[in-house]
């Protein structure tokens, strides 16, 4: 332990996009560990079988909501990663920001630094996206993601339906507006293998990677 220069408790998507960070001077020695076993099982590769290890006690902390009240004292299931790359290895590779108001509500409340104009350039800077505003989106990042083709007509039925119905449409969802129906932003990379970052930023860290 004494070589080391940093220890990272947590190997979902931010403890090792953070070991990676620490890297990449290529001098820091970083130990990154967690609870969790590995993430080699077919169930996690394969994104189709999200439900699965997203069910699983062995992949899964098996968290839930306290009661809620205006669900009628109902708890709701509260999914969370027990493995190499915690939640983003069960996660069904949708790309969704946080938004701005709950940042910008955290720093009312005293969190400094975490309004929203803080945090976008990190989102940016994680970004590899295909078009969209460069005020909001990136890329060159290592997180790729990309929107489907909606080569379907019932896509296009879909959001028009939507449309007629009142609701407002968005082009990016991670972009300037949030509010509204649109195409969803896949965790995909641009020749359709699977973008799950965590993982790789894992492996590629330039330490050690223990799973207890």
């Amino acid at each position: 332990m004494n070589d080391l220069d940093y220890i990272v408790v947590g190997a979902g998507s931010a403890g090792c996009v953070l070991a990676n960070r620490l890297t990449e001077d290529g001098k820091s020695r970083v130990l990154l560990l967690e609870f969790g076993g590995s993430d080699r099982s077919v169930l996690i590769q394969m994104p189709a079988a999200l439900s699965i290890p997203m069910n699983m006690p062995k992949y899964n902390w098996g968290f839930s909501t306290e009661p809620e009240p205006h669900l009628g004292g109902r708890r709701l299931a509260t999914p969370r990663g027990k493995v190499l790359g915690s939640s983003s290895s069960i996660n069904g590779m949708v790309w969704v920001r946080g938004h701005p108001f709950d940042f910008d509500g955290w720093e009312k409340q005293g969190a400094e630094g975490w309004g929203y104009r803080y945090v976008l350039p990190y989102f940016r800077r994680a970004d590899a996206h295909e078009g969209g505003d460069p005020q909001y989106r990136g890329s060159d990042g290592p997180l790729y993601n990309r929107y489907g083709r909606l080569d379907n007509p019932l896509h296009h039925a879909w959001l028009e339906a939507a449309r007629q119905a009142g609701y407002p449409a968005t082009p990016d969802y991670n972009g300037y507006q949030q509010e509204g129906f649109g195409r969803m932003a896949m965790s995909v990379h641009r020749d359709g293998a699977g973008a799950l970052p965590t993982p790789i930023c894992a492996r590629r860290c330039g330490g050690r990677t223990y799973a207890f």
